[in-house]
């Protein structure tokens, strides 16, 4: 069965960390809906000043970070004792778990483009051990057709596996370029919330519906299948789908827990200093 268009959201323009300006997509409004994706930032700047500020050290419990960048270079640090960086075509897995103090700063570039997708953890897994991964650009497989070239970050399409494989939540994220008036379709498992995110360009994302543009997201209903026809413009889009925990969410900032007592606990160990785990 076709998946029909669920809804459209626009986002807004926030600032976040120390001042970044960002497009935030989704967030706690939309929790519902979105399940059990939790908030996803876009960003996309030739302006330094936009994200130079970066994010700073905060913490982080309960959730999994998903960072990928299309262009541009972000130095993370963590406490871990983990340092590094991403760029173009990179992504950045972070678990958090249990609890991790990190920060993220992005560096001046010719263009900051790319977004953070917020994952929930399952309750179970809520404090499992903290760790992260890069997944660096030449790591990511890519499928090539008459109608463009899909990128396959986690999950698998048509066969073929991405680096990214969700050790808790198995989700599926796709970076796909279309080509003018070119068709791609994709099959979902029918229990998977799924959503686009618009990079560039427009396309039409179910029958019968308009034109969607850029920097707008697509949540689809019940199905199995969707299929995207690329403007004359042609399209990139950012493809998700993971399965509903339809589980109760207790968020406070950076921390995502499933009741207020947690995140209580959670808030009072940042307080004692005792958030990291060893």
């Amino acid at each position: 069965m076709r998946r029909a268009i669920r809804k459209t959201v626009t986002g807004s323009t926030q600032y976040d960390g120390a001042g970044v300006r960002l497009v935030r997509v989704i967030s706690r409004p939309d929790v519902e809906e979105f399940d059990p994706f939790l908030m996803l930032d876009a960003f996309d700047s030739t302006d330094p000043a936009d994200y130079v500020k970066g994010f700073p050290w905060h913490p982080h419990r309960g959730i999994e970070t998903v960072t990928y960048l299309i262009e541009g270079t972000i130095e993370h640090q963590d406490s871990l004792g983990n340092r590094g960086s991403i760029d173009n075509g990179c992504c950045q897995w972070m678990t958090a778990g249990r609890g991790i103090l990190h920060q993220e700063m992005p560096k001046e570039s010719p263009r900051m483009l790319g977004v953070q997708l917020w994952l929930n953890l399952p309750a179970k897994d809520k404090m499992t051990v903290p760790k992260y991964h890069d997944i660096r650009a030449e790591q990511v497989p890519a499928v090539e057709n008459d109608a463009g070239i899909t990128r396959v970050i986690a999950g698998s399409y048509k066969g073929t596996n991405g680096p990214g494989q969700g050790e808790y939540v198995p989700m599926t994220m796709l970076d796909v370029e279309l080509k003018p008036g070119s068709e791609w379709t994709c099959t979902t498992p029918t229990n998977h919330t799924v959503f686009l995110y618009v990079v560039r360009g427009a396309g039409s994302f179910a029958e019968q519906n308009g034109e969607v543009p850029e920097k707008h997201a697509v949540l689809y209903g019940k199905g199995d299948e969707f299929s995207v026809t690329a403007s004359e413009l042609g399209v990139r889009f950012l493809v998700f789908s993971g399965p509903e925990l339809n589980e109760p969410i207790a968020w406070g900032g950076p921390i995502v827990m499933n009741t207020r007592q947690e995140l209580q606990q959670a808030f009072l160990e940042l307080e004692q200093g005792t958030f990291v785990k060893d």
